[in-house]
């Protein structure tokens, strides 16, 4: 999604064990965070239709690269009252887009808000689900990730990853299905 506003700073926005400056692992900026948030990708990737199967009242739920908040708001809708999201982002001000969206909602008591370390999520809470959507291609150490999000899920919890296929080949896509299997994420 982000192809033509890829960034390379590492000061700003880090990225799980190298600096940013390979073209492969920059991370979309928040310049164009509405891009990531619009009726139109409502309408190609409703977030109710995509995670029906997984989300479920009342769960904890990861989202990994939260951005704008496309799919944390959706979810916190679906955990209802007695659910949680954690809304995860590297960015101060894909978090801050968020914040604004929920603020004075009933939302804002079920979705907290989390800057992620350059190296590491950093969440120690145990979830049901994780989700990690056009994330993972981002990330230089894939195997860390995926070795961290088996740390955050219980014993029975579930990560969903959907990579964009404009940016990530077949062939890119299996690698990391690879890794995932390696660092024991895929069953």
């Amino acid at each position: 999604m982000c192809k033509d506003g890829l960034l390379d700073k590492d000061d700003e926005h880090g990225g799980w064990g190298n600096k940013l400056n390979n073209r492969k692992h920059r991370v979309c900026p928040v310049e164009i965070a509405g891009g990531l948030d619009n009726r139109v990708r409502r309408w190609i990737q409703n977030p109710r239709k995509i995670l029906k199967f997984y989300v479920k009242e009342g769960m904890t739920i990861l989202d990994v690269g939260c951005g704008p908040g496309f799919f944390a708001i959706e979810m916190a809708r679906m955990v209802g009252k007695s659910g949680r999201i954690i809304a995860a982002d590297l960015q101060e001000g894909m978090l801050q887009k968020l914040r604004d969206k929920i603020q004075g909602t009933e939302l804002e008591e079920r979705i907290t808000l989390h800057k992620s370390e350059k190296n590491r999520i950093g969440v120690s809470e145990k979830v049901d689900f994780i989700l990690a959507f056009y994330v993972v291609h981002e990330l230089p150490n894939q195997r860390h990730f995926f070795e961290e999000l088996i740390s955050i899920l219980k014993p029975k919890g579930r990560a969903l990853i959907v990579e964009p296929p404009l940016h990530v080949s077949y062939a890119g896509f299996k690698d990391t299905i690879r890794q995932a299997r390696e660092a024991g994420l895929v069953r």
